[in-house]
């Protein structure tokens, strides 16, 4: 029997993912991809494609006939709403769609039709102004996961690429409150899960988890602070004895050379931007965001919606290639 297809969102309609999308459509053989669909509206694409010039045939279809046309055209998905977007004009109105796009897909898994999420970028600024409540995507789909599995489940937002894969420990708040929300039961629940997932999903035997320290030089023994003696140290102690291979804490600034990188499987890091400053440095067009914790497989790619270069045709699929990809291995 031929695997269900991936779902794709549509991201952003002001915004680069329908050109990434109708793009990675166009290299799917290059690169050996899966088959997917994209949850749209099938006029708003062909009228993408039309403005990229890219003559791609683009087909309404349900998820159960997408395999069957994805060699000949772009299967689309319909979400009941029209899509009036304008590249690099974003605009709230389109918010409906945008999170339409994301609710299907996540229906889609849940019902078998489609064996992964893949998303295209949003904006949450955009969808903000339109009274949307979640932090950003991560959280969503950890509502949209308990709508349709029952249960309470954590997203972990990793970085993966090649070279590198990275979790932060704190993510989407300011800097000052991050020793506040860094807790023992925030670093053992977060490393407890990234073990679990990389074993049954990246077919890790035993992952290697290496742990940050917060402050410069990992603290100094405590002469730098004492977040290292007093939370982190502890929750790897727990961990180990909770049989996960934990280490640390040490020095942010020395973990991530290549000699270092190849005695852990992923980096956790206290920070949003001590876990995203070295993968994006080392693979910006690589990079994917995998989120962890929740019932079904979800990627995307690592970066925003591009709005400064929507329409313009110069938007790099790099990324969303390694997340279907990567999607695609992963299931």
């Amino acid at each position: 029997m031929t695997a269900p297809p991936l779902a794709l969102t549509q991201g952003d309609p002001s915004g680069i993912g329908p050109e990434l999308a109708l793009k990675a459509y166009v290299e799917r053989r290059a690169h050996d991809m899966p088959p997917f669909f994209l949850l749209s509206d099938a006029a708003f694409i062909a009228r993408v494609a039309a403005c990229l010039e890219l003559e791609i045939e683009i087909e309404t279809t349900t998820p159960d006939h997408a395999c069957e046309i994805f060699s000949r055209a772009l299967p689309v998905v319909d979400i009941g709403c029209d899509v009036t977007g304008v590249p690099g004009s974003p605009d709230p109105a389109d918010a409906q769609p945008t999170i339409k796009s994301i609710e299907r897909a996540v229906e889609c898994v849940a019902r078998g039709e489609a064996r992964a999420v893949v998303t295209n970028p949003i904006a949450k600024s955009v969808l903000y102004k339109a009274g949307f409540k979640h932090p950003g995507h991560t959280e969503f789909l950890g509502e949209l996961a308990h709508r349709h599995y029952g249960g309470d489940y954590r997203a972990v937002m990793m970085l993966w690429s090649q070279e590198l894969a990275v979790v932060p420990l704190t993510i989407h708040i300011p800097l000052s409150e991050a020793p506040k929300r860094l807790t023992r039961d925030l670093i053992v629940e977060t490393g407890e899960i990234v073990a679990r997932d990389l074993k049954t999903r990246f077919d890790i035997e035993r992952p290697r988890l290496a742990f940050a320290g917060l402050n410069p030089h990992a603290g100094e023994d405590g002469a730098l602070g004492h977040e290292e003696i007093e939370t982190i140290a502890p929750a790897i102690a727990e961990l180990r004895a909770r049989g996960v291979d934990a280490s640390g804490p040490f020095p942010a600034d020395t973990m991530f050379h290549a000699a270092a990188r190849t005695k852990y499987d992923v980096a956790l890091c206290p920070t949003h931007d001590q876990a995203l400053i070295p993968i994006k440095t080392l693979a910006f067009e690589r990079g994917v965001n995998v989120t962890l914790g929740l019932p079904f497989v979800r990627t995307s790619p690592d970066h925003g919606t591009a709005f400064d270069i929507a329409g313009k045709g110069i938007a790099d699929p790099t990324s969303l290639i390694e997340a279907i990809k990567l999607a695609g291995r992963m299931t």
